[in-house]
């Protein structure tokens, strides 16, 4: 039985850094933003929240369920979270982080399912990759949301 990894050596797994140490937060977001795929991104890209997300909804739900359904359960948990706490801090109901992680968990099931990697190109278009992926899921989200405000 494999052991459990700590949230230290995650860190330090996906940021290169201990947790907590200088320069840990431009390593995650040179990472994340570079990453060769827009899966990839996701495994640089927060690594905190990353490491409970995974220990505790997706390596669950992926012992019962295919792993595709577990990707899209983990992101609309991480959007529900999100939308929880924006809900407290604003004291109203909002509905928005939700179907945007939706949407790029779909993109990561889908890039995933198409082997979609830009690895060997330049940092820089590696980085606009990445975050056309993430303004069109947020794109999305606004469409959807114009059809049900």
């Amino acid at each position: 039985m494999q052991k459990a990894v700590s949230l230290a050596k995650y860190v330090k797994k996906r940021n290169g850094v201990a947790l907590g140490a200088s320069g840990s937060m431009r390593n995650m977001f040179q990472r994340a933003l570079g990453a060769g795929s827009f899966t990839q991104f996701w495994h640089y890209w927060n690594p905190i929240w990353g490491y409970y997300l995974s220990r505790n909804v997706m390596k669950p739900a992926s012992s019962f369920l295919p792993v595709w359904l577990a990707i899209l359960i983990t992101f609309a948990v991480s959007g529900a979270l999100h939308d929880i706490a924006v809900s407290v801090v604003k004291w109203q109901f909002i509905l928005f982080f939700t179907p945007w992680f939706v949407f790029m968990g779909l993109m990561v099931v889908i890039t995933k399912f198409l082997n979609i990697t830009y690895g060997g190109l330049p940092w820089g278009v590696r980085a606009f990759i990445n975050c056309a992926f993430i303004g069109f899921g947020l794109a999305a989200t606004y469409l959807l949301e114009s059809f049900y405000i």
